[in-house]
């Protein structure tokens, strides 16, 4: 079993699902050159968009110089990369900064995820 199914595996057990909430986004701030932005690219990327969280959050990646797109507002400008922002409706509520690799990725995103869920949802 990858770790990455060894960690889905007692996330799901542990009751820590993956909720589905309309409006989610998870945007990837990265640059060129950023070592941490392809690790995650080869650990994570190509089964993210297969998960649980993938589904609730899409990703868009996006330059860390690049304008960002329309109707996102985030709380402050992320200063390094990767750095991952989730958005509901396109308004900031909450953020990873760096890669912590992918053990420690996942659990972190279904946190925030969760956390992102409206009341009695």
């Amino acid at each position: 079993m990858t770790r990455f199914g060894l960690v889905a595996a007692v996330l799901l057990l542990c009751g820590w699902a993956v909720p589905a909430v309309a409006g989610l986004r998870l945007l990837m701030f990265e640059q060129p050159g950023c070592i941490y932005c392809a690790r995650w690219t080869e650990e994570v990327g190509p089964e993210y968009p297969l998960t649980d969280e993938g589904r609730a959050a899409p990703l868009t990646r996006i330059d860390l110089h690049a304008d960002l797109p329309e109707g996102v507002r985030i709380t402050t400008a992320p200063l390094f990369t990767p750095t991952f922002v989730l958005l509901s409706d396109g308004v900031e509520v909450g953020r990873i900064e760096g890669y912590p690799g992918e053990d420690f990725f996942w659990p972190l995103l279904a946190g925030l995820i969760r956390q992102a869920e409206p009341p009695g949802g």
